[in-house]
């Protein structure tokens, strides 16, 4: 639970940046934000929740 409250905060501020300073349009942010919610709700979205689980813990392994 942590893991997907802690990416929405990284996905949303990200996006709040590219439609500030890199000139995404709020239309395409907003196609964006829906084609997340089909997903969630599709067939693939386990697959998809493991895989950003995989990945964070992960890069959470990494030691520098």
């Amino acid at each position: 639970m942590t893991v997907s409250i802690s990416a929405v905060v990284l996905l949303s501020v990200l996006a709040f940046l590219l439609v500030r300073m890199a000139g995404l349009k709020v239309g395409h942010a907003i196609v964006c934000v829906l084609l997340g919610f089909y997903l969630a709700s599709s067939s693939i979205a386990p697959t998809i929740s493991e895989t950003a689980t995989n990945v964070s813990r992960m890069i959470g392994g990494i030691s520098f």
